[in-house]
């Protein structure tokens, strides 16, 4: 399953898979590039490891690190329980 968890200004999608019994997630960021496909990477989160990047450069994705740093906490914690979608129906 993988869920919502941003849509940016500039159509970046940034998603996420359900924790693994690993205790691992998957965090995949999508953009939409001038050729008609997409830019797109994958990370696995708590490791921070970087698979699957085309299109962004290393200033990209060093940016897209300090994203993730500043909000693994709740995408770990949005893992485990459906989504931010299902956590927002808490509310």
């Amino acid at each position: 399953m993988i869920y919502p968890y941003m849509t940016l200004n500039d159509n970046t999608e940034i998603t996420h898979s359900k924790m693994s019994s690993e205790g691992e997630v998957k965090v995949y960021i999508e953009k939409p590039n001038d050729n008609g496909g997409f830019d797109n990477a994958t990370c696995i989160l708590p490791k921070y490891e970087w698979i699957e990047v085309n299109g962004y450069t290393k200033e990209d994705i060093d940016k897209w690190q300090k994203f993730l740093e500043n909000n693994a906490h709740l995408i770990l914690e949005f893992a485990q329980t459906g989504g931010i979608l299902n956590d927002a129906a808490d509310i």
